[in-house]
């Protein structure tokens, strides 16, 4: 949905005559320091850090020509897969599993304490935003290229194409995600880091499908959907801060006591995050125009563009 995003800003940039990337990159900066705020503040394995890097790389290819940017696709997509196969045969080889840094301190410790182990460990918790931009900058390409060949239309062309995707994700990498969840430890990297984005496309069409459903008024679903999606920004970060208060040991420590329930309850806990977030995202949407995050977020974009 990055890629999305970025496909439509280049778009209006490009419809206006404005200079590209121009002011993006200064949607970047501030994507990178909303992300470091929230690695601090809130949770040691932040994406928006590393998206804002890869937004700034892809900024500079999504005008390429189709093949070019296949050739991006390919490549990064093939790096990071070879690095995920390697890194998988090794744990498998060994016999042994992937676990965070300082889980203790996670279970027992108290926020502050949290606070400086992400400071003072910030070069091994950043890695994860490392190794993840070859993956990151061919998911932000597929993005923009869904987009122009058509994934969001209501027409067949649209259908198509997000049948594939539901195939693709929900038919076969979520049952193999599955597998690979139950399966222990050795399957940690293959787990996160390889499913995960291929489930993401079939999510993509299913919820297209949804929100573009052909009911004359929208139901409950729909508008929840579609509000969560305009305050994915502020989504995000509510999610990971009602998360980490009720599974961080300072808060009710559910990580800890319903260890012995893996995998099954973090399940059922993001259902909960998810009926909890619906429809608060609905309610605030009925009284302003973006989120929390995105009106703030919005306000600093255009503030130095005032000034000019």
């Amino acid at each position: 949905m990055f890629g999305v995003g970025l496909e439509l800003q280049y778009r209006s940039a490009r419809r206006r005559g404005a200079r590209w990337p121009g002011w993006y990159l200064w949607r970047a900066a501030l994507l990178f320091v909303e992300g470091a705020l929230h690695y601090v503040l809130i949770f040691e394995f932040d994406v928006l850090m590393s998206y804002a890097v890869t937004s700034v790389i892809v900024a500079y290819l999504i005008g390429r020509s189709d093949r070019a940017v296949r050739g991006w696709i390919i490549g990064c997509a093939a790096v990071h897969a070879l690095a995920m196969t390697l890194g998988t045969a090794a744990l498998l080889a060994s016999n042994d599993s992937m676990s965070g840094p300082g889980s203790a301190l996670f279970t027992d410790g108290t926020y502050l304490e949290q606070v400086g182990e992400r400071l003072t460990g910030f070069a091994v918790y950043r890695l994860e935003a490392l190794f993840i931009i070859p993956m990151s900058i061919a998911m932000f390409l597929i993005g923009s290229r869904l987009r122009r060949a058509g994934v969001f239309e209501a027409d067949a062309r649209g259908r198509r194409l997000r049948n594939r995707l539901m195939v693709a994700g929900l038919g076969v990498a979520l049952p193999l995600n599955l597998l690979t969840t139950l399966g222990g430890g050795q399957w940690f990297l293959i787990d996160r880091y390889v499913l995960p984005p291929v489930v993401a496309l079939g999510l993509l069409g299913l919820i297209t499908t949804v929100v573009l459903g052909r009911t004359a008024a929208p139901g409950p679903l729909r508008v929840g959907i579609t509000a969560v999606g305009r305050t994915a920004l502020s989504g995000y970060v509510a999610q990971n801060l009602l998360a980490a208060i009720l599974c961080y040991g300072w808060g009710f420590g559910l990580a800890a006591r319903l260890d012995e329930y893996r995998p099954w309850w973090p399940i059922g806990l993001w259902a909960v995050l998810c009926a909890t977030l619906m429809p608060l995202a609905t309610w605030w949407l009925r009284r302003f125009t973006r989120g929390p995050l995105e009106l703030a977020w919005h306000w600093a974009y255009q503030a130095p563009q005032r000034r000019t």
